[in-house]
């Protein structure tokens, strides 16, 4: 007995000989080390916060059941499983940059559509003046009553792009008559989004891009436009239900519904103010 607990003790006291703990030291820590840190952590939080929001959720649990299939097949001698495995995922990379194009523009979009990226390239106070929202506004309620479906499209930053072309010029004053009788049923135009850029109607009739993204079923095509025009570009989006006459707002991939006039006009006064306070804190610095 006391043959085997010498042993061990010689045994461990060998173990901490070989390590040498004496030479062991902590490695200092630079200010751009933590920085480094911070930085890999947001992108990987974006990524996989990206990844939720899309198709490539389904995908990324996919490769994750390849991959642990890939180390099993390893660590258990099953050559063929591993080699099958190592021959798809070699093309299968370039097959996921193909088939999910979309997805991965859509989320370089999304970045250029964040928050720093606004605050250091958006030097604009004033999301639109406030006679025309005021117009666009009156216009909405008005057909809200009447259950009169539209989309009204107010083009920020980022144009609306290729979907624009859909549409019919008109390049209008935007006045709530103007866009009532736009979207006056079994006209000509009443079919499809109007777009506003510079504070003047310029389009009418357009198509917009559909949204994959899920926002309920209780919502038809107008509202699944909507949501897909802001994914595309950073404009504010007015909707108004044909079969509720609910008045919403799409912005940034969101959808805001069931809005009244006085939260409407909260919400662009308290952006208003968020946009100001950022760009007099960059011009402090500055």
């Amino acid at each position: 007995m006391n043959e085997t607990i010498g042993l061990q003790t010689s045994s461990i006291t060998t173990l901490f000989q070989e390590l040498n703990l004496s030479k062991l030291s902590i490695p200092n820590i630079r200010i751009s080390d933590i920085v480094d840190i911070i930085i890999v952590a947001i992108f990987i939080y974006i990524v996989l916060k990206w990844i939720r929001e899309t198709r490539a959720w389904s995908l990324f649990k996919g490769i994750i059941v390849i991959l642990i299939l890939s180390v099993l097949s390893f660590r258990l001698n099953l050559y063929t499983t591993y080699w099958i495995i190592e021959k798809t995922l070699s093309v299968g990379i370039i097959a996921i940059l193909i088939l999910f194009q979309p997805e991965f523009r859509k989320g370089l979009e999304q970045i250029g559509k964040g928050s720093i990226t606004k605050t250091f390239f958006n030097n604009e106070e004033e999301i639109m003046p406030k006679k025309i929202l005021n117009e666009i506004l009156t216009a909405c309620f008005v057909m809200a009553k009447a259950k009169t479906g539209a989309i009204i499209v107010v083009e920020q930053k980022v144009p609306l792009g290729d979907f624009e072309d859909s549409g019919i010029a008109i390049d209008g004053i935007v006045t709530n008559q103007l866009l009532i009788n736009i979207f006056e049923d079994k006209t000509p135009l009443h079919d499809g989004a109007v777009l506003i850029r510079n504070n003047r109607i310029k389009r009418a009739a357009c198509i917009l891009p559909l949204t994959q993204s899920e926002i309920g079923h209780e919502l038809g095509t107008r509202h699944r436009a909507s949501v897909g025009a802001s994914e595309v570009c950073d404009a504010y989006i007015f909707v108004v239900s044909e079969e509720t006459g609910a008045v919403s707002i799409a912005n940034n991939g969101k959808l805001y519904k069931n809005l009244t006039r006085e939260q409407i006009e909260d919400m662009f006064i308290q952006q208003e103010r968020q946009n100001n306070k950022k760009i007099n804190i960059w011009k402090g610095r500055g």
